[in-house]
């Protein structure tokens, strides 16, 4: 969290006491203009302490102070960045930075405005935040230096009036998640991903891209928080059922099997085993490569 601290000077007193005593000297006299009327005339003085003008102290100036030094960066650099960010971070963060669907407005990050040279940022976009959902990304230390640079341009601007009180959050677009190649994230549909051990572009993926889109289809695949687990049921004949799981309590267990027919038993006659369909999406967080996510979306947009 960026924090402003006020530095506090000692003053350090050293003879007779003097400085204590023009201490409690100018204490009281705030004490007896504390209780004097705002609009009350000074015995002797001709002058009205309504006529004085007293210095205020405004947040806005200290706004106006922060953007007045704010870091400027080589256009060139910032480009680059714009370049970056659209590419690896749009999906989440919306392509200005501004805030999308699911990622928050970058321009209003405490992160960021702590940020130097990009000793927060760096950091996190290497390693990633598989908590929230954002995978890390293997970037160069110049790559680095222009996402740092683009982002606190954009900070820069919507503190100076640039897009604040304009509305919130941006959207994504579709084009902003075309960025992979197709034919390389089948391969690794097929195979590093490890997704057709699970899923078949003819089967239960068959139309996905019809039924989803841009950033709801990006977030279905790296985080399909509303997924079915699979679930094996074990009779007590020595049978045992596999299928979806469709309906679990602790009276009931039940499942959509292969064939499509809905079966369900009672929990204490039966031995279930839940295998939570989330668990290979979580593991497969700390593997992803910025490419790997580019292009299986690019693949997966393929299948209506």
């Amino acid at each position: 969290m960026a924090m402003n601290f006020l530095g506090l000077t000692r003053l350090r007193f050293t003879r007779h006491g003097s400085a204590l005593l023009a201490a409690f000297w100018l204490m009281s006299v705030a004490g007896s203009a504390a209780q004097t009327p705002a609009n009350s005339q000074q015995p002797g003085s001709g002058i009205k302490q309504s006529d004085v003008k007293q210095s205020e102290f405004k947040p806005s100036d200290v706004k106006q102070n922060q953007a007045d030094a704010a870091k400027s960066y080589p256009p060139d650099l910032v480009q680059q960045g714009s370049a970056l960010f659209r590419s690896d971070c749009s999906f989440c963060h919306g392509r200005d930075a501004g805030g999308g669907e699911s990622g928050p407005d970058l321009t209003r990050s405490k992160l960021v405005t702590a940020d130097v040279d990009g000793d927060k940022i760096g950091p996190v976009v290497r390693n990633g935040r598989p908590d929230k959902g954002m995978p890390p990304f293997d970037r160069s230390e110049q790559q680095i230096a222009s996402l740092v640079a683009f982002i606190h341009t954009q900070q820069n601007n919507a503190n100076t009036g640039g897009r604040r009180g304009s509305g919130g959050r941006k959207g994504v677009d579709a084009s902003d998640l075309q960025t992979g190649n197709t034919e390389a994230g089948k391969r690794y549909f097929e195979g590093a991903g490890g997704c057709a051990a699970c899923h078949s572009p003819t089967g239960d993926l068959a139309g996905l891209a019809s039924r989803y889109s841009g950033l709801e289809l990006e977030e279905r695949m790296l985080y399909p928080r509303h997924a079915k687990s699979k679930v094996s049921v074990t009779l007590a004949s020595g049978q045992t059922i596999t299928g979806t799981l469709a309906y679990l309590d602790e009276f009931t267990v039940g499942v959509i099997d292969s064939a499509g027919w809905y079966k369900s038993w009672r929990t204490h006659d039966v031995q279930y085993k839940v295998d939570p369909a989330l668990n290979a999406h979580a593991e497969q967080f700390p593997k992803y490569t910025d490419s790997d996510i580019h292009n299986l979306m690019a693949y997966l947009q393929t299948l209506r």
